[in-house]
């Protein structure tokens, strides 16, 4: 019997064949298994705009964010160059003159 891949959307290994198609049991997701997947590159995080960011962009914030544990605030309009893309809650890495390190959520800039 060959082995089944896992479901795309759970992980979960009990699918089963159903005509040409594979099926998941536990969330009911059906796909072709002849198709490729698009979005399998990898994660996608898009700006507040909806333009899609890379590795080495630049970025402004569109919003005043409090910094925690320090008085000051990022204001709106600063430009962040640099950005590194990771995939958590906060998906920005970068560094801010003034501040350091930051980690940013990609909800609160705009492409640059």
């Amino acid at each position: 019997m060959p082995e089944l891949p896992a479901c795309p959307q759970c992980k979960s290994t009990f699918t089963y064949e159903m005509d040409n198609l594979l099926v998941c049991p536990e969330c009911g997701h059906e796909w072709n298994p002849n198709e490729v997947p698009v979005a399998e590159a990898g994660f996608v995080v898009k700006d507040a705009n909806g333009n899609i960011l890379q590795n080495g962009d630049s970025v402004v914030t569109i919003k005043n964010l409090p910094v925690r544990g320090s008085s000051q605030s990022i204001k709106a309009g600063t430009k962040v160059r640099n950005i590194r893309l990771v995939d958590s809650d906060h998906n920005i890495d970068c560094k801010i003159d003034g501040f350091g390190a930051m980690a940013l959520k990609s909800e609160f800039v705009k492409k640059a």
